[in-house]
């Protein structure tokens, strides 16, 4: 019976932790493709990747789940770019993608 409760706890577990990676990624993707529409550019491939999971204290003090994810967008149809993201819990902690055309125009 101890072995159940165990088995349990354990697959509760598991599918929260899948649960909130989840979510997360559903952010990013809300994120990145906002991004890419305000600067006028093609998000490729409808999606993010995973690229990376640690531990991290917040501003609080708290620690928390740290992740990091990548996406592909295209100013002229043609070049593949990088955009990078990084989530800690549901707060935007970094982002490196494409910028609005005004700002590009700065530059």
């Amino acid at each position: 019976m101890f072995d159940l409760v165990l088995v349990m706890i354990a697959g509760a577990a598991a599918f929260a932790f899948w649960s909130a990676g989840r979510g997360a990624a559903e952010r990013a993707e809300r994120i990145g493709r906002q991004a890419c529409r305000a600067a006028g550019v093609q998000w490729l491939d409808q999606t993010v990747h995973a690229a990376g999971l640690r531990l991290r204290r917040g501003e609080d003090g708290r620690l928390g789940l740290e992740r990091s994810f990548r996406f592909e967008y295209s100013e002229d149809g043609t070049e593949r770019h990088v955009g990078r993201l990084v989530l800690h819990g549901d707060t935007l902690v970094s982002f490196s993608g494409p910028v609005r055309a005004s700002q590009r125009d700065l530059h």
